[in-house]
């Protein structure tokens, strides 16, 4: 098979689909492997280090989509790049369809097959989302320490407190991968720590795992607004696999909040978790509704982009090495895993979740993939 890795076009996006490593894997597969050309500098690598392992360089994103039966990619195809996907060709990506009408419809209509990561499940884990949740959720915490400060809009407090003063009060809601990682370094800052689900055992298990400064508490309505009122920063961090995010925040509950406190949304790829919530680029992260601030950074491990793509390739390596091996059809039918992953197949949805937040025809991949 021909697998094809294009250059991410999305704004500060400087990830890229496939290390060398994972290129050198396809070729060792037997596979040819075509990389748009300088693709890797955004995560500190060469197009030498490609070519040393077996791949070709190409000079455009057009060359590379119009070689390639599949295509590797970190995030969803953007507009410009609609024209270029071809009928039955193979998308192994993020896409957050049931955030994004606009790009379904546009896979539809092109009769792709798209496999997305986030939604590829073992048993109730989610590995292809996992290691860029602990990305966002490490980072989370960061992004909410540095716009706490007074020349970003903040209040004006430093998230550990000093010797007579008190620490922030960081409220993270939803204690899966995302709000694990955010608690482990709120609570590394020092600052007094809550982290609410609707999970007892989650709660059990984290309560066993987490510093004595991370309190974590069941999340009923009356506990939320009770935190959000002492928040100074809230990370927003719940998932329903493949389905838009439930709006836990509500706008009236900002009038709830300090003037200068932060919210950070991971969950912004999925629609948000916070009813005031728009997403946002890392050219211009920030925007503020009744005083409280909105980090909304639809692609956040972006930054960190060395430490993410190779993060994301160790996952994806596996499954993507089936996909070329046996073609989409057969691997999906041999891997559940990979069912799960199958949102769309030449103009069927096959993601219950997705065709749900549309109201759209909903068929079982096992009905299309024969």
């Amino acid at each position: 098979m021909k697998i094809g890795c294009p250059k991410e076009i999305k704004d500060n996006e400087n990830r890229i689909g496939l290390t060398p490593s994972a290129a050198h894997a396809y070729v060792e597969a037997g596979h040819q492997v075509f990389v748009e050309k300088g693709g890797g500098l955004g995560s500190a690598i060469a197009d030498d280090e490609y070519t040393a392992v077996g791949a070709t360089i190409l000079p455009t994103a057009a060359d590379v989509w119009k070689t390639a039966d599949m295509i590797v990619k970190v995030k969803e195809p953007l507009e410009s790049e609609y024209p270029l996907m071809r009928e039955n060709q193979l998308l192994y990506t993020y896409f957050h369809f049931a955030a994004d009408e606009k790009l379904l419809k546009a896979c539809l209509q092109r009769k792709i097959v798209a496999l997305a990561y986030e939604t590829v499940q073992e048993g109730h884990a989610l590995p292809l989302l996992k290691p860029m949740s602990e990305v966002a959720g490490r980072m989370s915490t960061l992004m909410g320490a540095f716009y706490l400060a007074k020349s970003q809009g903040g209040r004006g407090l430093l998230p550990m407190g000093v010797t007579g003063v008190a620490p922030a009060e960081i409220l993270v809601l939803g204690g899966g991968v995302v709000g694990t990682n955010a608690a482990h370094v709120a609570g590394g800052l020092k600052a007094n720590v809550s982290v609410l689900d609707v999970s007892l055992p989650r709660l059990e298990y984290l309560s066993e795992i987490m510093p004595p400064n991370v309190y974590c508490l069941y999340n009923d309505p009356v506990t939320l607004e009770s935190k959000l009122k002492t928040a100074d920063i809230v990370i927003g961090a719940v998932l329903v696999p493949g389905a838009k995010a439930p709006k836990l925040v509500r706008r009236e509950h900002l009038k709830l909040m300090k003037q200068g406190a932060v919210l950070v949304d991971v969950a912004i790829d999925q629609g948000g978790c916070f009813e005031t919530s728009h997403p946002t680029t890392h050219s211009d992260p920030i925007f503020t509704v009744d005083g409280v601030i909105h980090y909304c950074v639809a692609n956040m491990p972006g930054a960190y982009a060395r430490t993410s793509t190779y993060a994301l390739n160790n996952a994806t390596i596996k499954y993507g090495l089936a996909l070329a091996n046996l073609g989409p059809e057969k691997a999906c039918r041999d891997s559940e895993p990979l069912r799960h992953g199958l949102n769309a197949y030449k103009g069927a949805i096959t993601y219950k979740a997705v065709a749900e937040a549309f109201g759209l025809e909903y068929k079982p991949a096992e009905s299309v993939i024969g």
